[in-house]
């Protein structure tokens, strides 16, 4: 046994201190917590890992999470067929869906343009967005991609190939509800200036 517990334990911390937000002492006490609970308990833990890892794949049209061809949005008829929002991620799509607000279509393009990391315009899914709106049908797309140095250019970059095709816009930015404007940075109060509303 070493100084980190018998080797099965050992290896269990070093999994779970791969995963992202999980340092070595969560790890441990995650690991320590699996090794006390019911054998029913992680049983489902392990069950629920293998599920999402078969059975969760993404949608062929809008590239969210789906447990088959298409997600449950873009087989949705109620949705509103002309508007795309297009996302980085598929986690955007849930905090998208949780506002209850928006009733349209997604695009996830995967990730945001950052040559410094090698990722270019053909390692997104940026040409099926492209393939989306030369169908048909497509009235407005909602760029949604975060308010990141990668974000925005992602952003300028899609704006500028559906130039002329369809009506694009972006998600309004600014203050927070329930923000003191003395704690806001300046570039967030300048885009709550360039985006303000008439209450008119």
């Amino acid at each position: 046994m070493s100084a980190e517990g018998p080797a099965p334990l050992a290896r269990l911390v070093a999994e779970l201190a791969r995963l992202p937000g999980i340092g070595q002492r969560t790890a441990q006490r995650l690991a320590f917590y699996i090794l006390r609970a019911p054998d029913e308990e992680t049983a489902a833990l392990a069950t629920a890992i293998h599920e999402v890892k078969e059975k969760v794949g993404l949608c062929e049209r809008c590239f969210n999470l789906s447990e088959g061809p298409l997600c449950r949005i873009c087989s949705d008829p109620g949705r509103d067929q002309a508007t795309i929002c297009v996302l980085e991620e598929p986690a955007d799509v849930i905090s998208l869906e949780r506002t209850h607000e928006y009733r349209g279509l997604y695009h996830v393009l995967g990730g945001a343009l950052s040559p410094i990391d090698g990722v270019d315009a053909e390692d997104l899914k940026i040409a099926e967005l492209g393939q989306r709106v030369d169908d048909g049908g497509i009235e407005e797309v909602v760029l949604a991609t975060n308010p990141t140095t990668t974000g925005e250019a992602t952003a300028l970059y899609v704006a500028e190939l559906l130039r002329g095709k369809v009506r694009v816009t972006r998600l309004a930015s600014g203050l927070p509800i329930g923000a003191d404007l003395e704690h806001a940075d300046e570039v967030t109060l300048g885009k709550a200036l360039a985006g303000r509303l008439s209450l008119d």
